[in-house]
């Protein structure tokens, strides 16, 4: 099973200037733990709940303060036909709990620890 298979829909998104609040509020409302940050149609970063936390922990104006000033820059990223199982490890060893997943520079979708643990489960009862 490849991460292509673990992606479906729409990729939750926002770009860098946006205030902090509104993309918390774009994360609650979606329900996803991480956003993909695009700057001209190109991956330029990620925002998750850890950046968020350190944001807040840090005293941030969620207001003032936008997505760029917070989020992961130059994200490492997953290919689509990267294996479930070496997704895995890469996460685990690295501490990742989302990865976006890239073709070429385009992000068709954003993988969760969540999912990948889900797959391997699922493969296992099989």
């Amino acid at each position: 099973m490849t991460v292509q298979e673990l992606i479906g829909g729409e990729v939750v998104s926002t770009q860098p200037k946006r205030a902090m609040r509104e993309a918390i509020r774009l994360m609650t409302a979606r329900d996803v733990g991480a956003l993909a940050v695009q700057h001209d149609g190109v991956l330029s970063g990620i925002l998750t709940e850890r950046d968020v936390i350190r944001a807040c922990a840090n005293g941030a104006d969620l207001d003032a303060s936008t997505v760029d000033e917070w989020m992961t820059d130059d994200p490492d990223s997953l290919e689509p036909d990267v294996s479930v199982e070496d997704a895995a490890e890469w996460m685990l060893a690295a501490g990742y709990r989302h990865l976006p997943v890239v073709d070429g520079t385009h992000i068709v979708g954003m993988v969760s620890i969540k999912d990948v643990l889900w797959a391997l489960t699922d493969r296992a009862s099989v």
